[in-house]
């Protein structure tokens, strides 16, 4: 049976365009049903440059935008007629199964947490992150939701990223490790200290503290860290992949034997350059909140987009937050 996903089209950089046409990709190439949120008039006129004929895809009106400079309980508070409230309240009222978001992560989060609640027993949602590692994937988590965290909170992310890696992703007792300076146990803060003694405890398969290299070797399934460590990571790790990306075509193009090999090489370049894209991660889903949300990146183009509306689908089906009941 195929899952309605709710898309807030208004709140990315070039809203609605790229949320429409990553819409209708996700129709034509997965099947997938959504109902487009937001100005209706802006959303037809997207939806005239495409062919939709056939295609399950239905407008919802919601007058108000959260923008990305509006505080994060504009989102609650003051504009309640919001495409990103209205996408949520859709998911409330059994209409759709999931909300897919460019726009404000911390109004998406906020407006989650107001219509859909927290999961009985955890403190504070999460964001988390799928990122390429030389062993496939991993997660991390908090990339932004919670700059400031107790250890509860990183305790309950480690379970969260746990049983989403086991349920997503198929890996039996995923490897969790909590990020810090070092792999000794006199590093770290007082923060990841506490934590570290927490999870030592615990059922999980934690192996301990990880280092910043660690988070792309695949040493570990789950790296777990507070939001404001995870969003420097996540930022700095995409500066890189452009500038690697840049100096490596400066390179290439300043030297006639390198034109060559790149040449002979093309086929090697064209599967790293797919395997860093952000864009074949999709989004990153909101685990906490008692339903389903995908925040994707403000500026995604519609490759990025439809692979969330196919990730929020999938993470629809699971029901992942009916197995973190009562973690904390």
């Amino acid at each position: 049976m195929s899952l309605k996903i709710a898309i807030d089209v208004m709140g990315g950089d070039t809203a609605p365009a790229a949320e429409v046409a990553g819409a209708v990709a996700a129709a034509r190439q997965y099947g997938c049903e959504t109902i487009l949120v937001g100005d209706t008039e802006k959303i037809q006129a997207e939806l005239a440059k495409h062919q939709t004929a056939g295609l399950a895809i239905e407008i919802q009106h919601a007058s108000e935008v959260v923008g990305m400079h509006d505080s994060a309980s504009d989102a609650v508070r003051k504009k309640k007629d919001s495409s990103i409230r209205v996408a949520f309240e859709l998911v409330k009222e059994g209409k759709a199964a999931a909300v897919v978001s460019t726009g404000n992560s911390g109004a998406t989060m906020a407006a989650g947490m107001a219509v859909l609640k927290r999961v009985k027993g955890i403190d504070r949602p999460a964001i988390g992150t799928l990122v390429p590692t030389l062993e496939g994937q991993t997660m991390v988590l908090d990339m932004g939701a919670n700059v400031e965290c107790k250890p509860i909170n990183l305790f309950q992310f480690a379970y969260m990223g746990s049983i989403y890696v086991e349920q997503v992703l198929g890996k039996n007792r995923p490897k969790i490790g909590l990020l810090s300076n070092g792999e000794e146990e006199k590093k770290g803060n007082d923060l990841t200290r506490e934590t570290h003694q927490m999870l030592k405890g615990t059922d999980l398969n934690y192996v301990g503290y990880v280092e910043g290299g660690d988070v792309y070797n695949g040493s570990v399934d789950v790296v777990v860290c507070d939001g404001f460590t995870g969003n420097v990571l996540l930022k700095v790790s995409e500066g890189l992949a452009v500038a690697i990306g840049t100096m490596l075509k400066r390179e290439i193009e300043s030297r006639p034997l390198a034109k060559l090999g790149y040449l002979l090489s093309r086929s090697a370049f064209a599967a790293f350059k797919k395997k860093i894209n952000p864009a074949e991660y999709g989004g990153a889903p909101l685990l906490g909140i008692a339903g389903t949300g995908i925040i994707c990146h403000g500026s995604s183009d519609p490759v990025a987009i439809s692979i969330a509306i196919r990730q929020a689908t999938e993470f629809a089906r699971i029901k992942i937050e009916e197995r973190l009941i009562d973690i904390g």
